[in-house]
């Protein structure tokens, strides 16, 4: 069974990123590239069709769905693909919900060619494959939970740094408005401070909301 090859989508919204992954990837023994999707709805539809073993997923697909939640629709489906998000984001808020989601793996699109193309190897064969900067940081939360925000608390201090009202981020996230002022105010517990704008510094600056 060494010799059947590795059978590749790449789901990612520029073209250009496309190509890049196809040349690194299609230059490794074993890996064979077989379709491509520009959006999350397209690699959940071609991943479907059953002959792809491991989905390469971005993140942002412009204004549609996201590769979180194309990685949960893949995933939950018997005899499903793995899913090796490859993305530029490292933040907390992004690499929770795609890990809850499923995915096998996550690089960051300047991992080195080889590394991409082990964490696809490891993938298939059902292992998990961190960026080394995401990993430490899932360490640290196991080893500090109390500091650690949960992903509710993500969510709603990344709105808080999009500029948004508590009012807007509970329509938002369909939550009260009281309720948001209770995750801010375990937020500011957690992160030591005493505003929504040294908070979102903070937690910025810790990696737990993106740039």
């Amino acid at each position: 069974m060494t010799d059947t090859p590795i059978r590749l989508l790449l789901a990612d919204d520029h073209p250009v990123v496309r190509a890049g992954l196809r040349a690194v990837l299609e230059t490794e023994p074993g890996l064979t590239v077989v379709a491509e999707a520009a959006t999350a709805q397209d690699a959940i539809t071609r991943a479907a069709e059953g002959d792809i073993d491991v989905v390469l997923m971005d993140l942002q697909f412009g204004k549609g769905m996201g590769g979180a939640e194309a990685t949960a629709r893949i995933t939950a489906r018997p005899g499903a693909p793995r899913v090796v998000i490859v993305t530029t984001y490292d933040s907390d808020a992004d690499t929770l919900p795609a890990i809850e989601a499923g995915a096998t793996g996550y690089l960051l699109k300047d991992a080195p060619p080889e590394d991409l193309a082990a964490a696809v190897r490891t993938a298939a064969a059902g292992r998990t494959t961190l960026a080394p900067a995401v990993a430490d940081r899932l360490m640290n939360r196991l080893r500090a939970p109390a500091a650690a925000l949960t992903r509710r608390e993500t969510e709603v201090l990344a709105l808080v740094a999009e500029g948004l009202s508590n009012q807007a981020i509970g329509q938002r996230l369909h939550l009260t408005e009281g309720t948001v002022k209770s995750h801010l105010a375990r937020v500011y517990t957690k992160l030591g401070v005493d505003s929504r704008t040294a908070a979102v510094a903070t937690a910025t600056d810790l990696g737990l909301i993106r740039r």
